[in-house]
């Protein structure tokens, strides 16, 4: 595994003049996919460098509002990221993006997926819909006072949620991980960039994180029922942070999704697995 800094980096400026921040790696003239971060991590982390210098591909990551190098939008929402996305790619002639996304990004490209944003899309980690009714029984009771704090109050719970900074997500994210985890978190190289990633993400202030997680916490206001375009389902069969029953209950809302549980392996699939990954996108986005 080889996780490298981006080979390239800008921004783009959207019609309302925001700028959304970019940044990519493989050949300029591979297939390109996109990338949707997880939380509070910026456009700066990839996947496995050499799985994607391998396949061709030319992997897209962008920062998601007020994280990174994206400028602000406090009241966003799942379709306003999808407009976002549809933008960007029409500014850069992208066309119908395959994207894979990870751990927090999972809901924002769902509802890409949903609107026809992208072409097919890999879920890897990704984050369930917590506030479910079906899955409060199966919440750790943190995360379900986080459910019950949204539902009851956004804009409280986002005040909350602004006491996050990259230290306290990097010690969230290795508190209790696996040791499959670990052994990818605690690799010096990866620990830079993670970390690095996560530096970023914070840059202009918390509440870009608070505001990505808000949505996350909440029922998502899109059907999976209506996604017609193919979806990848990838968890580790040890990551227990991600989705109560590691993806079941979403592969079955969601027409024709593939459901993937790796044995011996935790939430860091993006980076152990990312040439099963790609290579799966890319058959389905083609087939």
């Amino acid at each position: 595994m080889r996780v490298d800094d981006p080979a390239r980096s800008g921004t783009s400026e959207l019609p309302d003049g925001r700028l959304l921040g970019w940044a990519e790696w493989g050949p300029r003239d591979g297939v390109p996919v996109l990338l949707v971060p997880g939380a509070a991590t910026s456009r700066s982390l990839g996947a496995d460098t050499g799985a994607v210098d391998a396949l061709g591909v030319r992997l897209i990551s962008v920062d998601r509002p007020g994280l990174g190098a994206s400028s602000p939008a406090p009241d966003r929402t799942f379709a306003s990221f999808a407009d976002d996305i549809r933008r960007f790619a029409d500014l850069r002639g992208l066309g119908r993006l395959p994207a894979v996304a990870n751990s927090q990004g999972a809901p924002f490209a769902l509802a890409c997926a949903a609107v026809g944003a992208v072409g097919a899309l890999a879920v890897v980690s990704g984050a369930d819909e917590v506030a479910a009714p079906e899955f409060r029984a199966l919440l750790p009771a943190d995360l379900r006072g986080l459910v019950d704090a949204v539902a009851a109050d956004r804009a409280a719970a986002a005040e909350r949620l602004a006491g996050f900074g990259a230290d306290a997500m990097w010690a969230m994210v290795t508190s209790g991980a696996p040791d499959a985890d670990l052994a990818v978190y605690r690799e010096p190289g990866f620990e830079r960039a993670y970390r690095r990633a996560l530096a970023e993400g914070f840059a202009q202030g918390p509440e870009g994180y608070a505001r990505d997680t808000v949505l996350a916490m909440g029922r998502w206001p899109f059907d999976p029922a209506r996604i017609a375009v193919p979806v990848d389902l990838w968890y580790g069969a040890l990551d227990t942070a991600h989705s109560p029953d590691n993806g079941a209950a979403l592969a079955g809302r969601i027409p024709g999704a593939l459901r993937h549980v790796i044995p011996g392996a935790g939430g860091s699939l993006l980076w152990t697995h990312s040439e099963d990954i790609l290579r799966t996108l890319l058959a389905r986005a083609a087939g």
